[in-house]
C-alpha cells in the first residue's frame, strides 16, 4: 500500500502533464502560426497538428479520468511515442540540444506519473 505522500505525488505530476496535453493540444488543434511555423520546421505537414491535437487532448482526459487502467496505459504510451518522437524530429533537423529540454522534462513527467499510480488502479493481466 502507497502513502498518502505517494498519493499527492502522483497527483502533483499528473495534474500538470494532463493540463499541458489539454492546453498543448487545443493550441496545436488550432494550428496557432507559432506551431504550424515549428512543423514546417520540422518537416510535418499542418494538418498532423489536428490529429495529434486530438490525440493529445484525449490522452490529457484519460489520465484524469477515474478507473479505465488499460486506457491510462494507452495514453502513457502514446505520450512516450509523441515526446521520443518529438526529439527525434528534433534532433533530425539539426535543432540546438535546447528545444529538446522540455520535452525531456515531460518524459520525466509522464514517468512519474505512470510510475506513481497506486497499484490498485494498474491494468494487471487478468488470472
Amino acid at each position: 500500500m502507497k502513502s498518502h505522500g505517494s498519493t499527492i505525488a502522483y497527483w502533483v505530476v499528473t495534474v500538470p502533464l494532463a493540463l499541458e496535453c489539454a492546453v498543448g493540444g487545443v493550441m496545436g488543434g488550432l494550428q496557432l502560426p507559432v506551431f504550424a511555423r515549428i512543423m514546417e520546421h520540422l518537416g510535418y505537414p499542418n494538418y498532423f497538428m489536428t490529429i495529434i491535437g486530438t490525440w493529445y487532448v484525449l490522452a490529457g482526459i484519460a489520465l484524469l479520468i477515474p478507473r479505465f487502467p488499460r486506457l491510462k496505459e494507452w495514453a502513457y504510451a502514446g505520450l512516450i511515442f509523441l515526446y521520443t518522437g518529438a526529439i527525434a524530429s528534433r534532433l533530425a533537423v539539426g535543432d540546438p540540444a535546447v528545444t529538446l529540454v522540455g520535452l525531456v522534462i515531460l518524459i520525466g513527467l509522464t514517468v512519474a506519473s505512470w510510475g506513481l499510480r497506486p497499484p490498485t488502479r494498474r491494468d494487471l493481466a487478468p488470472s
